[in-house]
């Protein structure tokens, strides 16, 4: 189950400026990255520590500190991963995006990352292993669309069997699946330091920095909420 993309109009604006800028700095973030590499893989591994969110390094004060808690939210391991984060961030980032406008967007976007990576040291204090990408963000766009348009409708690539169909899936069926995905990885982390490739603390650390989006929303946004209209 793959989404695609969000259906419902927007209400406040015809363009997600700041969703696309976020997609356009980590898609040349990682065209950089790729050129460093195939000059330097070693440099290459230096920059992903340096700029990267490692556990030990920030618990302990080493390296960049806050700076790489912002930093590594715009570093990709692969072509791959960021294609899947970028599509999640257009899909749920646009209306998001258009009830906050987009530099409270762009606040609340980064409050989400940094409280992700830092949920996901907090839990693995003692890991060398660096926290990079955008997914704990994106969590968070997740949670803030499941709170104001929990019934919207997100166009969805399913396999029948081998044939590919389309659907409009509810939004907190989607999100609610994608969460529930996340439970039983993060807590065999937790109980007996299960190494994945995924930091799922983080998407849990983001996504419940989703309950902070009311502090982000345009005041007619907000208004409309508090009087249950849509927003």
């Amino acid at each position: 189950m793959i989404p695609l993309t969000d259906t419902e109009p927007n209400r406040y604006s015809n363009f997600p400026f700041m969703t696309v800028l976020l997609i356009s700095i980590n898609v040349l973030v990682l065209a950089f990255q790729e050129t460093v590499y195939q000059i330097d893989p070693m440099f290459y591994r230096q920059t992903v520590y340096l700029y990267g969110a490692v556990p030990a390094w920030l618990w302990y004060r080493h390296g960049l500190g806050a700076v790489s808690v912002l930093s590594s939210l715009f570093l990709h391991g692969s072509i791959f991963h960021l294609i899947s984060n970028m599509l999640a961030l257009w899909v749920f980032g646009r209306r998001v995006e258009d009830a906050c406008g987009p530099w409270r967007f762009l606040v609340y976007y980064l409050f989400c990352g940094a409280t992700a990576v830092s949920v996901s040291t907090i839990l693995r204090t003692s890991s060398n292993v660096p926290t990079i990408g955008a997914s704990g963000a994106i969590a968070g766009l997740m949670g803030a669309y499941l709170l104001l348009f929990p019934w919207g409708r997100i166009r969805t690539l399913v396999f029948l069997n081998i044939f590919p169909i389309f659907p409009k899936i509810r939004a907190f069926w989607i999100i609610l699946y994608f969460m529930a995905l996340q439970i039983l990885p993060a807590i065999r982390v937790l109980l007996n330091g299960a190494d994945y490739g995924i930091d799922y603390w983080a998407h849990i650390g983001g996504f419940f920095a989703c309950m902070s989006i009311f502090l982000f929303l345009r005041p007619e946004a907000l208004h409309r909420y508090r009087t249950n209209l849509p927003v």
